[in-house]
């Protein structure tokens, strides 16, 4: 059975895919990360395509078909196959609307169908022990740790958000954290006073991090190329923090933790329009799925305590 291509025998990336990547970040204000999925997607039909001899500019839509097919044959979900075939998509529109190819391949063709998963959270008394666990401790890591799962759990903000705060999205008072979302839009979040104390106590010595002299427009400075934080080392730290909580660390992750965030505002009457604006969704029904939790954490309840429902 074939097997996609390692990373040394991976096919060159076509100058048209080059310039649908370009246009995607000066156009759509597409993030790096979106970037590197698309690449990551057209490079992996583009292997597929070089296998059979084609090029993945002028394939049909029966090679698109064919690579959905052998993807399901390869075990991928069809939450997988379906984010393929929409980076597909898009990419055969391009061609199409630029004028490089007089059809579009990719048009007339369904996805799999994807049932939608509810988002994983965590319980409040779940996350009052996590936020626990991250106050332990003395020094600054210990006053950085505090700051960053307080601020995650009091915004719901993303993780790339978090980590690549300004130094300057916290307004004077504390009272407010500016953001820069997906395609370059402000929101504006309020913050609690749990976390405004956990940042101004990591303010007070933020500047170790920084090293001798040297100056940083982020939060949190880090020694990296990116001048920030990584994911990936703030992801590792949370589920170092949810061991000594005594929580599962598969369970806890930067997104479970805004899914959480989401699902307990909703819980306590939050209006769904203004959770819409701090979560930083451009679409209503993305936040709609949480109501799906409250609807069956509603069923749950009926199911225990209703005498009707109660079995003889």
């Amino acid at each position: 059975m074939p097997r996609t291509l390692g990373a040394k025998n991976k096919p060159p990336t076509s100058r048209l895919v080059e310039n649908f990547l370009e246009m995607m970040t000066a156009e759509r204000g597409a993030s790096p990360n979106t970037i590197a999925a698309y690449r990551a997607d057209l490079e992996d039909f583009a292997g597929f395509t070089q296998r059979r001899g084609r090029a993945v500019e002028s394939a049909d839509g029966r090679l698109i078909r064919d690579y959905l097919v052998w993807l399901d044959g390869q075990g991928k979900s069809a939450r997988t196959s379906a984010r393929r075939l929409s980076s597909l998509k898009q990419f055969y529109r391009f061609l199409y609307g630029e004028r490089l190819r007089n059809d579009d391949p990719a048009a007339g063709i369904d996805g799999p169908r994807l049932g939608r998963p509810l988002p994983k959270y965590l319980s409040e008394e779940e996350v009052e022990r996590l936020l626990a666990a991250a106050r332990t401790g003395q020094g600054p890591e210990a006053l950085r740790r505090a700051a960053l799962v307080e601020l995650l759990y009091a915004t719901g903000l993303r993780v790339s958000e978090l980590v690549g705060l300004p130094l300057t999205a916290i307004a004077r008072d504390g009272q407010v954290l500016t953001v820069t979302g997906k395609g370059g839009k402000e929101r504006m979040v309020p913050l609690g006073d749990p976390a405004r104390e956990a940042v101004a106590a990591y303010l007070s010595c933020r500047e170790i991090f920084l090293g001798k002299g040297r100056r940083s427009p982020w939060l949190f400075p880090a020694s990296g190329k990116t001048g920030h934080l990584s994911r990936s080392h703030f992801s590792t730290m949370l589920k170092e923090i949810a061991a000594v909580a005594g929580l599962e660390p598969a369970r806890v992750s930067p997104h479970v933790l805004r899914h959480s965030f989401a699902s307990h505002l909703l819980a306590h009457g939050a209006d769904l329009r203004a959770l819409q604006q701090m979560l930083g969704h451009a679409d209503i029904s993305t936040t709609q799925i949480y109501t799906h939790i409250q609807d069956d954490r509603l069923k749950s309840v009926v199911a225990r305590s209703h005498p009707l429902a109660r079995k003889s």
